[in-house]
């Protein structure tokens, strides 16, 4: 029995450090994509001494180009991008029996954009200037359009589903 009897050793072994998984996703580099939504709006038409408010509404669809830049050991993420959207976005209205129509053709914005990283998923703030060709026609008396600009902010959540596939909501 004597024999059989050994003393433990495995407190006397050397302790491994832990391995730390590390991720090897970065939000840093270009990118572009396709985007569909849908908007609407408030305007307030006045003619004639009279004022009347018009809601526009419909689906838009285009594309957005950007860059971001991932500090190195960082969660936060810095960027800039631009996008340009063919829109549907209108309605139609009569007031005193003349009737008109304010739409949108085309929309777009160039933003800055700040985030925190959480490996593959990047929430992000972003703001800047917003553009749009406005419409507006009142049958059988006048038409007019103009290139509006103004400002836009907003956030977001990014999802890389893949290294080259990533899901947006904002």
């Amino acid at each position: 029995m004597a024999l059989l009897a050994t003393s433990a050793q495995a407190a006397d072994l050397p302790m491994e450090e832990p391995i730390l998984a590390v991720s090897s996703f970065t939000w840093t580099g270009a990118y572009i994509g396709a985007q569909a939504g849908y908007a609407w709006g408030d305007t307030k038409l006045r003619a004639f001494g009279a004022s009347t408010k018009v809601k526009p509404e419909g689906f838009i669809v285009g594309g957005y180009a950007g860059y971001n830049y991932q500090f190195d050991g960082s969660p936060v993420v810095i960027g800039i991008e631009t996008d340009f959207n063919y829109t549907d976005v209108d309605k139609k209205k009569s007031v005193f029996g003349i009737r008109g129509k304010d739409s949108f053709n085309w929309t777009g914005a160039t933003r800055a954009r700040i985030g925190y990283a959480f490996d593959r998923v990047l929430v992000y703030a972003a703001g800047g200037v917003a553009y749009a060709d406005r419409e507006l026609k009142v049958n059988g008396i006048d038409k007019d359009s103009k290139t509006s600009v103004g400002w836009t902010a907003g956030g977001g959540v990014d999802f890389a589903a893949t290294e080259n596939v990533i899901v947006r909501a904002e």
